[in-house]
């Protein structure tokens, strides 16, 4: 990776790319965006995408493509079998993983989907480092139990340990002995654990989890979706491991897993998914489906442009100066809030920058959602969009109860190659804003409440007037300022 230092002693990220195509952005005025967030319930994935103007609520398919993608978009072969294009994709994962076995999907959640019909049943159990919203609910929808075994440190906002994501081995363990390994269909181990902060595993950890699940017998399954911040981060910060390249680094961990499944909207800067396996029986097993839900073998519910784009986006992400800008852009992001006191998630991991909303918003009680009150806040003031990562992103008891999550966090993703870094500034401003005016913000409810992955489309409705007085607030510190 290129070692750049300024002569004036500034840290700052800087960008290994040029921009070559823009798209304009517009910025409302303050009362609209206390209009528009009230319409849309609250809920930030409800926005219109032109009433947003800096746009972190995900990293999924709206990173910034090379011109080398889409140069390569305009050569696909639409062939609706038997397809060079899906061929090329298919040696490409081969050559990157060491695979033999490509199913395509349109993105990372069917892959999910799959895995869950064809592994789990009733009653059965699946360790994960950390689960995420859709995987978890393809699981439990089937009759089973996922139990999260992240190291203790994964859950404590602030802290130093570089690899928060890693998997509680003695616990996993104990997990195996007691639970029996036969009721354990597969272990899924999540790069970049997206639910606490996009913290990264240490190659050693998932080496370490590998030989004991096949001591044992037990399939083990890699969510490859946000791979590239954690292939950055184990070059960075495993010691061992700082003189490989990142490609020897990607394939010594696809070589410990059975099964690589990735979300290709974050992997590879394109739009589709797949899995990748070196098991034949493995391969025969889930291939069925792949006609069922998806479309054919050679591409699986992906556009033949986007196959294209993707064969030369997983090329870059071996490239370190290319996956390097996301995780220099979020840690620039969080080492500035940390200085003006915004409790943030520690040390900064990849995806984004991640609030501690429970500790900006302590008077907030957590059964009103202090993450999504924040997430509504902060487009309030600035048009920023995050998302809410906390208790609302999880799903009532069949009792009603509601489970508190373990972290409550306002995720501000920072797609790849997309931001400049003065937008990055002015989000920052925006958030330190909030910060000093903080005990403004109350609390929001549900006023409908789905059943299945609320956060993705429940409304909300605030729990008093806080929204106007913030709005009345914004005026008097900035005056005619958007």
């Amino acid at each position: 990776m290129a070692d750049i230092k300024f002569f004036s002693g500034e840290t700052v990220p800087l960008e290994m790319h040029k921009v070559r195509i823009v798209q304009k952005l517009s910025l409302i005025p303050v009362e609209e965006r206390l209009q528009k967030i009230s319409e849309a319930g609250n809920n930030t994935f409800l926005l219109k995408n032109r009433d947003v103007f800096i746009d972190m609520l995900t990293d999924s398919g709206v990173n910034a493509m090379s011109d080398t993608q889409l140069a390569a978009m305009m050569r696909g072969d639409d062939s609706y079998a038997g397809s060079e294009t899906f061929e090329e994709l298919s040696a490409k994962l081969t050559e990157i993983f060491g695979t033999g076995y490509f199913l395509p999907a349109h993105q990372g959640r069917a892959c999910e989907n799959i895995l869950a019909e064809v592994f789990v049943r009733p009653g059965n159990i699946v360790p994960m480092n950390f689960h995420f919203t859709t995987t978890k609910a393809h699981i439990v929808k089937r009759g089973g139990t996922v139990v999260e075994l992240v190291i203790p440190e994964g859950t404590v906002a602030s802290s130093t340990h570089p690899f928060k994501g890693n998997f509680d081995i003695p616990a996993l363990e104990k997990l195996i002995l007691e639970t029996g390994a036969s009721n354990i269909p597969f272990l899924r181990l999540e790069a970049g654990t997206n639910l606490i902060g996009g913290q990264p595993f240490s190659l050693e950890n998932a080496l370490a989890v590998s030989k004991l699940c096949r001591e044992h017998g037990i399939l083990t399954v890699l969510d490859a979706s946000l791979l590239q911040d954690n292939l950055y981060f184990i070059k960075q910060r495993e010691e061992a491991f700082k003189n490989w390249s990142i490609r020897k680094i990607t394939r010594k961990l696809a070589d410990a897993m059975d099964i690589i499944y990735f979300s290709a909207r974050k992997l590879g800067f394109g739009k589709g998914g797949g899995l990748c396996m070196r098991n034949e029986r493995l391969y025969e097993q889930m291939k069925g489906l792949v006609p069922l839900y998806e479309g054919f073998l050679t591409y699986g519910g992906m556009s033949i442009r986007e196959m294209e784009a993707l064969t030369v986006g997983l090329e870059e992400t071996m490239d370190e100066d290319i996956i390097s800008q996301g995780p220099q852009f979020i840690r620039f992001m969080c080492e500035e809030l940390e200085k003006r006191g915004v409790p943030v998630v520690t040390p900064a991991g990849g995806l984004g920058c991640h609030i501690n909303a429970a500790d900006f918003l302590p008077h907030v009680d957590r059964h009103e959602y202090p993450a999504g009150a924040l997430a509504a806040a902060l487009y309030i003031a600035g048009g920023v969009r995050g998302m809410e990562r906390g208790t609302m992103s999880e799903q009532r008891e069949p009792d009603g109860r509601e489970p508190i999550s373990s972290m409550e966090l306002l995720r501000l993703a920072v797609p790849r190659r997309v931001f400049t870094l003065s937008q990055i500034k002015y989000a920052i401003d925006r958030i330190n804003w909030l910060f000093h005016n903080r005990e403004l913000i109350g609390g929001i409810k549900f006023k409908h409440e789905p059943e299945v992955l609320r956060f993705f489309f429940g409304t909300l409705e605030p729990t008093s007037d806080w929204q106007q007085k913030l709005v009345r607030k914004f005026r008097k510190d900035f005056g005619n300022s958007l």
